[in-house]
């Protein structure tokens, strides 16, 4: 005997396939869902944000410094910051992580 035997495949072949590429396919929709779709619009986010520098803003790079913008360079990708008096700095644009909102005069911080 030296030929195995072939054996007809039955017709729950094509069923079990889906079976075992069903799992996968949600595996996939619960990451795209709860970890890639947020993530874009994160970077969505940001970049609007760079693209909305203004001279004036009080932004903060991803060193951790605090620093206010002082040249906006169009067509460049760096962008002139104080960060402290008569001390300024060209930084890169990805570098800016968030812009601090301005405080109202009429709003003091509350005393604790």
């Amino acid at each position: 005997m030296l030929i195995s035997p072939a054996y007809a495949q039955d017709a729950a072949g094509g069923l079990a396939m889906v079976s075992q590429i069903a799992p996968l396919l949600l595996i996939f929709g619960v990451f795209y869902f709860l970890l890639i779709r947020p993530q874009q619009k994160k970077q969505k986010e940001h970049r609007a944000l760079l693209a909305n520098l203004k001279r004036g803003d009080r932004v903060l790079t991803s060193g951790g410094i605090i620093a206010t913008i002082t040249k906006v360079k169009d067509g460049v990708d760096e962008v002139e910051v104080e960060i402290a008096p008569n001390v300024r700095v060209s930084v890169l644009r990805a570098t800016i992580t968030d812009i601090f909102k301005p405080i109202a005069a009429n709003d003091e911080p509350a005393k604790g």
